[in-house]
């Protein structure tokens, strides 16, 4: 696998993060210059993956997400500089998600130990539904992660599973978020234990989906528009477009939401994060904390 500038700056970003953590509790004034810098290296870093995910993996939701994330980076950054102290809880969660993932995405048995994990939990899946494709090795990392469907004419369609497709982003989101609030230990476990197995089944679920609609050209209706908007060359790979990039990323964000409001049940001091992104993104402070509590004496 080869090492990639957005790799190194991954790191670079996680350090200030830790870094801005590590002072919170000796040096305030310094820990928001820090993670200010901090802030808009990770703004930077979106900035540097927009290519990749609008025109190499044609991802609209990614790609617009990533766009929206540079800005807001950079603001977060000016709030936290600026005295919105809570912002160190968030800074704090970053730099915690940062510790998670990065190590799978660095150290090659750590990644192909869970690609091929999920790999085979999906195949298992795949064939309890009735399905039989080829589970092999893959040409482009050498995991053993790849299905191949064979249609009635001979046709082969080839899909493999890569570090995204293993959940474990949307894990260290929840893993580091979950960290980063102080709360008692056993609610924070079980908030994790609750969140990891969740997006690990629901994950599991959406690669059996996009290898079987795949495999059997679910969604060939779609090539006309799909092609046009695209640039799509292959037309074969209209159905692994819609059933990845249009249906699986738009379940996804809904499935996050549920799963942080059930988080939040159990670790209500994650309204504080929350709070936080919703007067970035809108400019207007809300207390979830007192609303929560009305809801519940109703």
């Amino acid at each position: 696998m080869t090492t990639t500038f957005p790799d190194y700056l991954v790191w670079v970003v996680i350090a200030a993060f830790v870094a801005t953590a590590a002072l919170e509790g000796y040096d305030r004034d310094l820990a928001r210059g820090v993670g200010m810098g901090a802030w808009v290296l990770f703004g930077l870093f979106w900035g540097v993956l927009f290519p990749r995910f609008a025109f190499e993996m044609r991802s609209f939701i990614e790609g617009t997400l990533c766009l929206v994330a540079v800005p807001l980076c950079v603001y977060t950054g000016y709030q936290l500089y600026t005295g919105r102290d809570s912002l160190f809880v968030l800074s704090r969660g970053v730099a915690a998600m940062g510790l998670i993932y990065v190590p799978f995405l660095t150290i090659e048995p750590l990644r192909q130990s869970i690609v091929e994990l999920v790999s085979a939990q999906t195949n298992a899946v795949i064939h309890l539904l009735g399905y039989d494709p080829d589970f092999t090795i893959a040409e482009q990392n050498g995991y053993h992660s790849a299905f191949i469907f064979h249609d009635s004419n001979g046709h082969r369609y080839y899909t493999y599973l890569v570090l995204a497709c293993t959940g474990i982003g949307s894990m260290s989101i929840f893993g580091g978020l979950i960290a980063a609030v102080r709360a008692p230990l056993r609610r924070k476990i079980r908030a994790f234990v609750m969140a990891i197995s969740i997006i690990w089944v629901l994950n599991v679920i959406r690669n059996v989906f996009i290898s079987v609609a795949f495999g059997n050209q679910w969604f060939q209706i779609f090539i006309g528009p799909v092609t046009s908007l695209t640039g799509y060359t292959d037309p074969k790979m209209v159905s692994f477009f819609i059933a990845d990039r249009v249906f699986s990323q738009l379940l996804a964000v809904i499935s996050l939401v549920i799963i942080l409001w059930l988080v939040v049940r159990i670790l209500p001091e994650l309204l504080t994060v929350i709070e936080d992104v919703i007067y970035l993104v809108s400019g207007r402070e809300y207390d979830l904390s007192q609303r929560t509590r009305a809801d519940g004496g109703r």
